[in-house]
Order: structure tokens, then sequence, then C-alpha cells
């Protein structure tokens, strides 16, 4: 499965000083990146893939790594599920520049 999910924190001292989440964010970030699990960071969504349980016990781990800090914690979780696929973050996109060459 892929998850695209976006998290932040809500409340509490984790804004930049200009409101923004960004540090908070890199933890989660930094979360995903130690899974091992293939992923991906852009500007609104974190992607991962691995099997169900992998990938929403890291989930999991960024949402309670925040809350240790903040009050509140925001998850949007998008997932695409397809057994028998791997390799997907890649090759979903590969697929589509295809058509646009």
């Amino acid at each position: 499965m892929i998850a695209a999910f976006s998290i932040s924190p809500m409340g509490g001292d984790q804004e930049d000083g200009d409101g923004g989440v960004a540090a908070a964010v890199a933890e989660a970030v930094a979360i995903v990146r130690a899974s091992g699990l293939p992923n991906e960071t852009n500007a609104m969504f974190t992607n991962i893939e691995g099997e169900w349980d992998e990938v929403m016990g890291v989930i999991k781990a960024c949402v309670d790594r925040l809350a240790e800090t903040a009050p509140r914690v925001s998850l949007v979780v998008k997932c695409d599920i397809r057994p028998g696929h791997t390799g997907q973050l890649a090759s979903k996109v590969e697929r589509v520049e295809r058509h646009l060459r």
C-alpha cells in the first residue's frame, strides 16, 4: 500500500515564529525516513509505501511523537491499497510520465 499523509501539531509551542510547523513536521519525517520504508516528502504530504501494519505503525509513531509536545494533532491520510504490487511510489509516476512524452 501507499499512504499519503499530512501531519501537523495544533496548539502548544510547536509553531515556528511565522506560524509554520516545519520543525515539528521534520520530526515526523525523520521517523518516516528511519523506518526504512520507501518514502518521499513534498510540500503538502509525505508518501510511504509498505505493508498495512508497517505503514500504519509509522504513521502512529509520528502522531505519538507530535502528541508528546502538542495538545492536539491534525492528521490527513489517503491510502492506495493494491495487494501484490510493490515499488509503486516510482512506478505510478513513471506510467504517467510515459503518457506525457
